[in-house]
């Protein structure tokens, strides 16, 4: 007996031919030995050879006990032998054997009796080294302690990936009994499993042999058929000792709390860079509406799939605001931000809308509590109260609104209204932590919604002043055509004191006054009405514009810490001619038919409050059809080019086809006034008639 085996073949009979030894049998190295019933050797195997040092030609027809067995043992052998010849029950043993070389070893024995087809009685003769026995029992049980006691789970999968063992621990983690296991795949014994992308790498260990190590994988056993879990993965091919592919071997670590701490640094980290964004992106600009729009930008979609941002209505007007348990809240809707939901979009009030919400609704209570209102499992109850009516109920529904949270924007302690924030596509509900990224969120925003609508009332209350003060003069005087623009600035805290008049004098004479008080806000509005008032007054007694500006200037001395600029001009229509004085201020242009644009030349003078400088008049023809065009600072001067280049520009916008004054007026402003501009802008732009 070579160690050949003799695997079945595809049809009923034995294989013919060499095959494919075992790998056990390889290591076992096992002796086979064929006696007569004398106990003469009949056939003696390669392997004998090997383990007794005798070959064929010494040991065939030879006693077997007096080449095999050491002679202090000869006598309970051959009794032994001759029990198994007469009884023919099996006997194994481990007996001490002489070799050829005269070293003794250990074998185990195993004979059997064994008949022919004739009747003819023989016996069989198996032996094997002992230490090599041992050492095998110890690779295997040591083998089968680990795995049996490994906290690891471990399976063997075959070449068509179904289980034929498992150990204790992969029962436990998957919650199915080993025997369950056997003769199934992964998908059909953990249903609730993606199972395809471990089959997947599988069947890459099995046609690459390349392991696959620490691939993670999360998914629900049986075992917990509630929570989600994390696996480590590793897989292995199985070869036998001559590379022949046997299956798989299947380790997996339970590492849920390590994916579950992870996720949670995870989270974290996002939340604070949220906050971090936050801190950066909300409150860029003193613009109530842009301030509100930011803070719902930040929430989506990080937060929530839905933000809106809304104030009570009477905080936006600049009161305090106190709600009852039965009155309804009387909110304006400032920004509402989305994530592809356009239903909740459509049942959300749209910026600028002011909507009566009933006491019993959620955003009432939070605004009348200054408490947060979470509703992590939505019901369509629940978006009864959520909605402002009904068919936005509905439309809530229909967007799958699941979960909904509002938290109160409170600023030096007062309520100012509420963030809004729902789920559609997130499937995860609101809670603790979303609840605390929210007060965090809405506490940072809500002092810039605060300075935001402090600023605007400010802003308002001071341009209401100012368009007060401004005059609305007619668009004929006796000489003239006028037009004129009032622009406040667009990226300003607060107006400024730009200003202009058109004065009827006596004669069919007009006074065309343009200027800029230094400073914003409030006071300079208050102060540029003082100089337009004494502007008027002074004007009536047709003063040369040097001995105007004079007086102005005594009368600016006099206000606190005022400085204005200033061009005072008097057109007389019989004379064709019109007179100018400048206390500080840009030049106008003059517009001619036949000319190029020109910057008038006329001695720059000092600020109005300056005092102690005299003035000096000009005066320049201004025939009929000729334009002057006045302006304060806020018109040309920009941060980013040279004064000179935007005055060029100026001339060369007054160089263009013949338009009226109305439109020329918008073509300057559209053309050169920047949104971002940190100043007003005045402009007046009369074109001289002939008399009647």
């Amino acid at each position: 007996m070579s160690g050949a085996g003799s695997p079945p073949g595809d049809g009923d009979g034995p294989v013919r031919g060499p095959v494919r030894p075992s790998g056990l049998l390889d290591v076992l190295r096992v002796a086979s030995v064929v006696l007569d019933t004398e106990g003469r050797i009949m056939l003696w195997s390669p392997q004998a050879e090997e383990l007794f040092g005798y070959g064929a030609r010494e040991a065939l027809g030879q006693y077997a006990a007096r080449i095999m067995v050491h002679e202090e043992h000869l006598d309970l052998v051959v009794k032994l032998f001759a029990d198994v010849m007469r009884t023919g029950q099996s006997w194994a043993g481990a007996f001490p054997i002489r070799c050829k070389d005269g070293t003794t070893r250990l074998v185990e024995f195993r004979n059997m009796r064994l008949l022919d087809e004739g009747g003819e009685v023989y016996a069989l003769g198996l032996a094997v080294d002992q230490s090599t026995v041992r050492r095998l029992e110890r690779d295997v049980a040591l083998s089968t302690r680990i795995v049996a006691q490994s906290p690891i789970g471990l399976a063997v999968l075959d070449t068509d990936l179904r289980y034929v063992s498992v150990n204790p621990a992969l029962e436990q983690i998957n919650g199915v009994p080993a025997e369950e296991h056997l003769g199934r795949t992964i998908r059909e014994v953990l249903p609730l499993l993606d199972a395809g992308p471990i089959e997947a790498a599988a069947r890459e260990v099995l046609d690459t042999g390349r392991p696959v190590v620490d691939r993670n994988t999360i998914g629900r056993t049986p075992a917990d058929p509630d929570q989600d879990h994390a696996w480590s993965v590793s897989l292995y091919r199985l070869e036998d000792s001559l590379g022949a592919v046997l299956g798989v071997a299947l380790s997996m670590v339970d590492i849920t709390e390590q994916y579950r701490a992870g996720i949670e640094a995870e989270t974290a980290r996002r939340r604070l860079a949220l906050i971090a964004d936050a801190s950066a992106r909300i409150g860029t600009t003193l613009d109530l509406e842009r301030t509100a729009g930011e803070l719902a930008e930040v929430a989506v979609p990080e937060l929530a799939d839905v933000a809106a941002v809304d104030l009570l209505d009477a905080v936006v007007q600049g009161r305090r605001s106190t709600l009852g348990p039965a009155e309804s809240a009387l909110i304006r809707a400032l920004a509402v931000r989305g994530a592809d939901a356009d239903d909740v979009l459509h049942a959300a009030d749209p910026p600028g809308r002011v909507t009566r919400y009933a006491p019993d609704r959620l955003v009432t209570e939070c605004v009348r509590t200054g408490q947060p209102v979470m509703v992590p499992q939505a019901k369509d109850e629940d978006l009864a109260r959520i909605a402002r009516s009904p068919q936005a109920a509905e439309l809530l529904a229909r967007a799958g609104v699941h979960s909904y949270l509002a938290v109160p924007l409170i600023a030096r302690g007062e309520v100012l209204g509420a963030l809004d924030l729902t789920r559609t596509h997130n499937p995860a509900p609101f809670d603790e932590d979303d609840l605390l990224l929210a007060r965090e969120l809405a506490s940072r925003a809500a002092v810039q919604i605060d300075n935001a609508r402090w600023y605007q009332n400010a802003r308002d209350t001071a341009l209401t002043l100012q368009r007060s003060l401004l005059p609305s003069h007619p668009r004929v005087t006796g000489g003239l055509e006028v037009a004129s623009r009032y622009q406040p600035a667009g990226a300003t805290s607060e107006v400024g004191g730009d200003w202009f008049d058109v004065i009827p004098l006596e004669g069919d004479k007009t006074a065309l006054v343009v200027g800029d008080v230094m400073g914003s806000g409030i006071p300079a509005a208050a102060a540029m009405g003082r100089l337009r008032t004494a502007t008027t007054t002074l004007a009536s007694l047709d003063l040369d514009p040097a001995v105007l500006l004079e007086h102005l200037d005594r009368i600016t001395c006099g206000l606190d810490q005022a400085i204005a600029t200033c061009v005072y001009a008097v057109h007389d229509p019989r004379a064709r001619q019109c007179t100018l004085a400048n206390a500080g201020h840009l030049p106008p242009a003059r517009v001619r038919a036949g000319h190029a644009p020109e910057l008038l030349d006329l001695p720059t003078g000092v600020p109005l409050g300056v005092g102690g400088v005299e003035f000096s008049t000009t005066t320049v023809e201004l025939e009929p059809g000729d334009r002057l065009v006045f302006y304060t600072d806020g018109l040309v001067e920009t941060r980013h080019h040279p004064l000179d280049e935007r005055l060029d520009r100026l001339l060369a916008l007054l160089d263009g086809p013949d338009r009226s004054l109305e439109e020329v007026c918008d073509l300057l402003l559209r053309t050169l006034h920047e949104p971002d501009n940190f100043d007003d802008v005045a402009l007046l732009i009369a074109r001289a008639t002939t008399p009647a």
